[in-house]
């Protein structure tokens, strides 16, 4: 179930969960922001990961894309945090486990988060090219899919999107 958490809908997190778990909310995609940055002047696609325990708020990983430097087409920033807090929790379930990520999952990672049992993905941009969530291949909405997170995109997007815009202008 995809959720678009606008301002008005925002309001309604702060006053639900309230203003502490927000602001949590935030830290945590921040730190996933940093390790984009950081993914990004290693001189990879900045794209960074956050796994946490929902009910302590204890970060289990935090990872950045680092598919150029292990030559691994598979080592986007969500699958190196999954398998970082996995080993952590001794367990392949993340069940009680919230991900954070800058940028929409592609599909691979979608299905791993599925795979993991994550139990809810909050990203910052959306892909509408290669992502795997709300675009393309939309892994949480097939059959197929056994589990599904709750998805809040949105969250930190603006900063997410520059990163990305930067990045790729710098290239060219």
């Amino acid at each position: 179930m995809v959720r678009n958490p606008g301002p008005a809908q925002l309001q309604a997190l702060t006053r639900d969960r309230g203003r502490q778990h927000c602001r949590a909310m935030t830290d945590f995609m921040d730190m996933a922001l940093a390790e984009a940055e950081a993914a990004g002047a290693r001189g990879e696609v900045p794209i960074g990961c956050v796994v946490v325990e929902g009910a302590s708020g204890r970060v289990l990983s935090r990872q950045g894309n680092r598919t150029e430097e292990l030559k691994d087409p598979t080592a986007h920033a969500e699958m190196l945090a999954i398998r970082e807090a996995a080993a952590a929790q001794s367990s392949p379930r993340l069940d009680a486990c919230d991900l954070y990520v800058s940028l929409e999952p592609c599909a691979m990672c979608a299905q791993a988060i599925s795979f993991a049992r994550v139990r809810r993905l909050y990203y910052g941009a959306e892909d509408p090219k290669m992502g795997g969530v709300a675009h393309g291949a939309r892994v949480f909405a097939q059959s197929t899919c056994h589990h599904r997170p709750e998805v809040y995109p949105g969250l930190g997007e603006r900063r997410a999107v520059r990163l990305l815009k930067e990045f790729f202008a710098s290239r060219r």
